[in-house]
């Protein structure tokens, strides 16, 4: 940006008023005017009221009061602004709010003064994150501006959106567009004099290097900037305008005629056929268009008919070989319309299937309840040790397959449950230094289940499922992307490092958000839900890629996987929102009471607050300086990105909990009981309780899931509760408490015989041995084949010596057939159990922002009023000063700066001071002194709104100020 952009439209010299400059025509006497105060004329119809905001005038409390008008209308009561800066300075703090609400970016740092917002509101980046994140048509908007000239007028800009024949649909939609615009000050002016700020000109106005959205080119003083007078006057001739004598002067009829629809009309009525379609060719766009030298066939346009169109100017010469259609051309063909299809209107949701309320929430209550078993199930078999963490972090695809083969899910399934239980806390890696419940140290880095996991468990369901459901809702990781490639072409693994996406949280919401528009049951249809995304954030190039509908943006991406999430999740059910999926969105005075068709609220997504410094160098005032908050009006969702709920995390815990409170009839309540059959198979016909699920897993062997869960006895499983420490007695007591069936033969015989086995055989370590009061089963072992390979021999008639270890002889011996147990060094029976291994206390992952945290309102009122000090320090107007050029900080010795100091605590008055903090720093302040004693100044600092304590020897000079501030 160059240093006329700045003096254009942000800086404002001390000392000046925002007047009409010389040379602007006054506004016509007696004209009518509108809703916003604009004229009509001839080429607008009547502009209808703005409704999006309420009030014409707002002042928050405890700050600057100011005017502000409706969104998209201009405040006629003031004089127009000549800079950017200007028209801030005409706004309330209800508009500084709602600019620094919908580009947070500028506020870090909180800027000095409007002059330094304006500028930082008009730098490259800010103004391309704040055009990305514009509406379709606010975007179509700021597109035909930077078509139109500068300044234009609300007339000119309709007409460029709506084409001659008028639109209904733009002329009620434009107001907001305009109002999102200059809410956002990439629009700045009156009505009349509307004008997009220079940064966003340059971005979208038509260039060969950037060709514009609309597909309009340069105009006709562009296109003709440097061609020769006489190559101009050929042209004026030939298009049957007389001659003028300076290049100025042609342009100008030249433009003059192809402005004007009556005479453009009869040019193009004798134009050849083959030239009308060269322009028909070009008229959308690209506007330009290769021209075949003589004698080569292979051009895009015939010679003749691109001549004829040369010759009188329609298509002017922009390279040797290249031609293009000039842009007033181009709008007369299209009917005066800067786009081909203008989108008003956002595309509507449509609903796909409608079914009753209590089926979906049923259906989506038995999907919460499957998850709730998913996570559990997966992190049980990780209890003993999950996989290994690869050296670049993640998952190894092998492991991936394995746990989806666990979990009999696809691999992108089985992403998404282990990124859920990874964003909630449940699962991480132990870092190498886990430890097993029995302080068994683990030297290789592993996954495993954290102590969260633990304290998960002992939650009932429903608090249980809200934990998963706020934990994705507000989760940046993106499970979708696993087994995609990154920039560099590596593979992204789950649990890696390079899932975050930070447009994940808000698409999230504005899906659901979109959902819970529709009745209740409604499913909508998916590619709607896309269109309307699109059009809410619309991408600038979208590329096609197969198995998506249209585009392969990542917004709409994370929009499929979303609606996916939510119905595995429990957070829909059968395509519609469920009513504990709308009570955990929306409010919690709204949650609390009926909700026959509730509303998301724009904002759901926690977040941590900016906290303000206590001594910024331009004035910005500690923590709690400003008592009140602006009570600012919220965009409307899905028009910016995700915002912290009413109370934050408070606010998202209240919804949890009615939430739950809402789901928790819905899930099926934990049963106390099995049905045995002869087949030596156990049935659950619903959900256990936790005490029979975990005594009867290590039982049995999980055989089949569904709505009834069917465990199988074998003697493996049985010998696993023997070695589990439990006897043939205590598992007779356990089946019969806990089956309403009689425990069939088979099963009792097969305990019986497994524990007449289990233990007949001791094994110890010698390396290893085997001990047995049975000598004969002893020869039976060393005769067989299968036993030569742990190499035994016979030390006693009751022992085996064996050269393999302990663990190696227990399981060839079982491999065998036979049920030997392990001992102690005492000679006792050792239980075997299975040891949960855990990570250290870890903390769940903390989401990436997509860009700076939105701020809050505290923030936001501690900053408008920063800014609005600050400013008003900076346009004070001063006496002139000893020794101080223009723009420099005041200079006096110290005894004038000691006297003055002291004469305006006498009086009470304000001064004009230089400041350099202890950093170095230097700022101009406004005080009024109160107290000089010690070598120090205590005074109102007008600059920072506060009292403060500055050192003596720190001020460089002071000078009077010829207007005290208020």
């Amino acid at each position: 940006m160059g240093t006329g952009e700045l003096d254009r439209e942000a800086h404002v010299p001390a000392g000046t008023s925002a007047g009409t400059p010389a040379g602007r025509p006054a506004r016509e006497a007696g004209g009518t005017t509108g809703a916003a105060g604009r004229p009509h004329d001839g080429a607008a119809a009547r502009r209808p009221a703005d409704t999006r905001g309420g009030e014409a005038a707002h002042s928050v409390p405890g700050t600057h009061g100011g005017t502000d008008a409706l969104p998209g209308t201009a405040d006629r009561t003031a004089a127009p602004p000549r800079t950017l800066a200007e028209a801030l300075r005409n706004r309330g703090d209800r508009g500084l709010a709602a600019l620094l609400r919908a580009r947070p970016d500028l506020l870090s740092p909180v800027p000095n003064d409007l002059t330094q917002l304006a500028t930082r509101a008009g730098t490259r980046a800010s103004v391309v994150r704040a055009l990305e994140r514009l509406d379709r048509f606010a975007q179509q908007t700021a597109q035909a501006l930077a078509v139109a000239a500068e300044p234009t007028s609300y007339g000119t800009l309709l007409a460029l959106l709506s084409g001659d024949d008028g639109d209904p649909a733009v002329e009620a939609a434009l107001p907001r567009a305009l109002g999102v615009l200059r809410e956002q000050a990439l629009v700045w002016g009156d009505d009349d004099r509307l004008r997009l700020v220079r940064t966003a000109r340059e971005l979208l106005a038509p260039s060969p290097q950037h060709p514009s959205p609309t597909g309009l080119g340069p105009t006709v003083a562009e296109a003709t900037s440097g061609m020769s007078p006489g190559r101009l006057q050929e042209i004026l001739a030939a298009a049957g305008l007389p001659t003028t004598h300076d290049p100025v002067s042609a342009v100008a009829s030249l433009t003059s005629l192809f402005t004007e629809r009556d005479r453009m009309t009869a040019l193009l009525d004798s134009a050849p056929a083959e030239a009308l379609a060269v322009l028909d060719r070009l008229v959308w766009g690209p506007p330009y268009g290769t021209v075949a030298p003589p004698g080569d066939s292979s051009g895009a346009a015939d010679s003749t008919p691109v001549r004829w169109l040369r010759d009188r100017g329609l298509l002017l010469p922009s390279s040797p070989r290249t031609v293009v259609l000039p842009r007033e051309v181009a709008l007369h063909l299209r009917g005066g319309r800067a786009h081909r299809e203008p989108e008003p209107v956002a595309p509507e949701v449509r609903v796909a299937a409608e079914h009753r309320p209590q089926i979906v929430d049923s259906t989506a209550a038995g999907q919460a309840y499957t998850a709730l078993a998913t996570v559990e199930d997966l992190l049980k078999n990780w209890q003993t040790g999950g996989p290994a963490v690869l050296r670049a972090g993640g998952l190894s695809v092998r492991d991936l397959k394995r746990t989806a083969a666990a979990l009999d899910v696809s691999e992108q399934i089985a992403s998404f449950w282990l990124e859920l239980a990874y964003a909630a806390g449940l699962l991480a890696s132990d870092g190498g230094e886990g430890t097993s419940r029995a302080g068994t140290a683990t030297g290789e880095e592993r996954f495993a289940p954290t102590p969260a996991y633990d304290e998960w468990l002992d939650l009932p369901a429903a608090s249980r499922w809200t934990a998963l459901a706020t934990a994705w809702l507000t989760a940046t990781r993106t499970p979708g992307l696993v087994g995609g490639q990154d920039a560099k072409g590596r593979t992204l693994a789950a649990l890696g490092p390079d899932l975050d996406r930070g447009a994940a949280p808000e698409v999230r919401h504005r899906v659901l958000a979109l959902l819970a528009e529709l009745p209740s049951g409604a499913a909508p249809d998916q590619e709607s839900v896309l269109a309307r995304l699109r059009w809410e954030r619309p991408v600038r190039t979208p590329a096609p890629t197969p198995g998506l509908p249209e585009s392969s943006d990542l917004r709409s991406r994370i929009a499929m996987w979303t609606l996916a999430e939510a119905e595995h999740l429990g957070l829909t059910g059968r395509g519609a929102l469920s009513t504990a999926a709308r009570t955990l969105l929306a409010t919690p005075a709204t949650a609390a009471t009926e909700l026959p068709t509730p509303t998301l609220p724009p904002t759901a997504l926690p977040a941590t607050p900016i906290p303000a410094t206590a001594d910024h160098p331009g004035g910005q005032p500690g923590p709690g300086a400003v008592p009140g908050t602006p009570d600012a009006p919220r965009e409307p969702a899905g028009s910016g990105p995700a915002r912290p709920g009413p109370h934050g995390h408070a606010a998202l815990a209240a919804r949890a909990a009615l939430a739950a409170g809402v789901i928790a009839p819905l899930l099926p309540e934990p049963l106390d009981h099995v049905l045995l059959q002869a087949d030596l198979t156990a049935v659950a016909p619903g959900p256990l309780e936790r005490p029979l699920a975990e005594a009867l897993g290590v039982l049995a062997d999980v055989e089949s899931k569904g709505g009834a869960t069917v465990y199988r006895f074998t003697p493996a499983s049985v010998r696993r509760a023997l070695d589990a420490g439990q006897a043939a007695a205590d598992l007779h007591a356990f089946l019969a408490k806990h089956s309403r069936t009689p425990v069939p033969q088979p099963l009792s015989y097969l305990i019986d015989d497994v524990a007449r086995k289990h233990g007949h055989l001791r094994i110890g370590a010698a390396s290893a041995y085997v001990r047995c009061d049975d000598d004969a089963l002893l020869d039976e072992i060393t005769a067989d084949r299968r036993s030569r390979g742990l190499r035994m021999r016979r030390l006693a008639p009751t022992v085996l010596a064996a050269q393999a270890d302990p663990a190696t002889l227990l399981e060839g011996l079982r491999a065998m057939g036979y049920a030997p147990a392990a001992e102690s060094a005492e000679g006792d029976v050792l239980i075997i159990r299975a040891d949960a291994h855990r990570t250290p206390r870890r903390t769940p992952p903390v989401p990436v922002p997509d860009g700076p945290p939105a701020p809050d309102d505290t923030l936001l009122a501690t900053a408008v009023k920063a800014i609005r000090a600050g400013d008003l320090a900076a346009t004070a107007v001063r006496k002139p000063a000893p020794h101080t050029g223009a723009g420099e900080l005041p200079r006096t010795t110290p005894a004038e700066t000691l006297a003055t100091v002291q004469a305006a605590a006498l009086t009470g008055s304000a001064i004009w001071i230089g400041y350099v903090n202890a950093d170095g720093a230097a700022s101009q302040r406004v005080i009024a002194p109160v107290r000089v004693e010690g070598g120090f100044v205590t005074a109102y600092d007008h600059t920072a709104d506060e009292v403060r304590t500055y050192p003596l020897h720190r001020i460089t000079g002071v000078a009077e100020l010829a207007d005290e501030p208020a």
